[in-house]
């Protein structure tokens, strides 16, 4: 067997690897001579807490990391968001949509079965947001597990947590903050709770995510962003020469 070939090998079980510890990948096999770094937001968010062994999570602690080698990697054309994700700690989603959002690289991010909760602000984090048909976001209040001290100090500290949510969101796509703040409210829709569910097009509709669309269109639009980027780099250049 060809050293090639042993490196082609070696180049697939790692690729595979690196998909299967972490649902990421590197994309780097098109005509257009782009690399795509894929990352997959599934199952819930984990934070400070460590989650069952039997549940599905994201961990911040590798998705952050990640992010900062992403930026400083003068390889990497573009970035790629899956979601698929029910939410989870709202700490370490607002710090995963927060460091994709200040990324330089151009980033698209795709809304699959679900990005419910804490789940919207990453979807929204990116410079262009797609949402396949069938796919839903569960827009609701703050939620906190175990006890709670039933003190107006901790009414003012949900507020606040809500309100960070509801600020980065609306900064992020086309919704207003009224609306936004109503469709988390809304008492009609989830039965057992309040809040909204919206399916594909109908987040569209209200501004959420920028178009219905799946993996095809999403890689069509991330390669189009890194071309507008490149041209206007080159542009840039051009006029630094001249002084």
């Amino acid at each position: 067997m060809s050293d090639k070939k042993n490196e082609k090998i070696e180049a697939e079980r790692h690729r595979s690897e690196k998909i299967e510890e972490s649902g990421q990948a590197t994309l780097d096999r098109n005509d257009k001579n782009r690399t795509i770094h894929l990352i997959s937001i599934i199952g819930e968010v984990e934070g400070h807490d460590n989650l069952g062994s039997n549940s599905k999570t994201t961990k911040y602690e590798h998705i952050l990391p990640q992010l900062a080698a992403i930026e400083d990697s003068s390889e990497i054309d573009g970035v790629l968001v899956l979601l698929n994700t029910m939410g989870g700690d709202v700490e370490a989603g607002l710090a995963i949509a927060e460091m994709i959002a200040s990324l330089s690289k151009p980033t698209v991010s795709l809304v699959l079965g679900g990005s419910h909760s804490i789940g919207g602000p990453i979807a929204v984090s990116t410079d262009y947001s797609f949402i396949v048909p069938t796919g839903t976001m569960v827009i609701h209040p703050v939620r906190m597990n175990g006890m709670v001290i039933g003190v107006p100090q901790t009414f003012d500290y949900f507020k606040q947590i809500q309100d960070r949510i509801t600020s980065f969101v609306c900064d992020h796509c086309e919704v207003s903050q009224r609306r936004f703040e109503e469709l988390m409210m809304e008492t009609g829709v989830l039965t057992k709770d309040v809040g909204t569910i919206l399916v594909g097009e109908e987040a569209v509709k209200e501004g959420i995510i920028d178009e219905v669309g799946g993996i095809r269109e999403a890689m069509k639009k991330l390669y189009e962003l890194i071309e507008k980027k490149n041209t206007k780099k080159g542009k840039n250049l051009k006029g630094d020469k001249r002084g």
